[in-house]
């Protein structure tokens, strides 16, 4: 009687340990599958990796479809956890490869408006130096906002950045090569190149940005042919506001580069 009663509770605990131990593997398997998700999700809704990876997009989708349909079977946790990995390792790689050709592409779109420029400004040298000259400083004088202690300061409004970006659109190109014809055909003047920021964001943050929009214009004047020694660079962040930041008409003027160019001997006024 003892000895099947034994065989009895022996079992019983056979039983329960095993589904106690499937209990735990489903739930390792649910847990790798809702991650798979998440990544496949991210992968799936943006447009750009759709556009470069569709394979890889799809591959996830197949090895987390495949996770899922296994979820549903006795003793595949494994197999579960298996294609889970590869589901989200499908989109690690579409990512990956987005990344790495969106950073392609970038760098082909910079070199080729940097040529473009380039070819500009040597069309421009074809006219009278004198006359280039003459017309230049009156185009200079013309979209300076004004004659400060500084010295003669040109700005550089918000549209010619994106929202929280740093890199110049193409749209500044023609501000900017009159800038470098202007210096190349005074070669004493220098520039000082100043950011600000509206007030939105913390203060560390805008000065970062205010500083990267200031070297990304110097960057675009060094790429022309200016010397670097002609070139300072400074970063405001929201200080020295020229409207009320209580406003977006107030911000998008706050947000803003000032170019302030020196006199005939290359002095320029003191900095803020």
């Amino acid at each position: 009687m003892s000895l099947v009663i034994g065989k009895t509770a022996i079992g019983g605990l056979i039983i329960v340990g095993c589904v106690s131990l499937y209990g735990c593997a489903g739930q390792h398997s649910e847990s790798a599958i809702q991650e798979a998700s998440v990544d496949f999700q991210k992968v799936k809704e943006d447009s750009n990796v759709l556009r470069i990876a569709p394979k890889d997009v799809i591959r996830a989708g197949e090895s987390l479809a495949r996770a899922d349909r296994l979820s549903s079977y006795w003793g595949s946790g494994s197999d579960v956890v298996h294609y889970a990995y590869l589901s989200r390792r499908y989109s690690e790689i579409a990512r990956e490869h987005t990344n790495q050709v969106l950073n392609e592409e970038q760098a082909a779109k910079l070199e080729l408006e940097r040529q473009r420029l380039q070819l500009a400004l040597r069309e421009s040298k074809l006219l009278s130096v004198q006359q280039q000259g003459k017309w230049l400083e009156e185009q200079i004088v013309a979209l300076a906002t004004t004659q400060t202690e500084r010295g003669l300061v040109m700005t550089l409004g918000d549209v010619l950045f994106d929202t929280g970006e740093a890199e110049l659109k193409s749209s500044a190109n023609r501000v900017v090569l009159k800038i470098v014809q202007f210096l190349q055909l005074n070669p004493k003047r220098v520039v000082r190149i100043e950011g600000y920021t509206d007030s939105t964001g913390g203060k560390q943050e805008n000065l970062k940005l205010s500083r990267d929009r200031a070297q990304s214009v110097a960057d675009v004047l060094m790429d022309l042919g200016i010397d670097d020694k002609r070139i300072q660079v400074e970063g405001y962040g929201d200080e020295y506001p020229v409207d009320a930041n209580a406003s977006e008409r107030g911000r998008a003027q706050n947000r803003r580069v000032e170019i302030v160019f020196s006199d005939e001997k290359g002095q320029l006024g003191a900095a803020r």
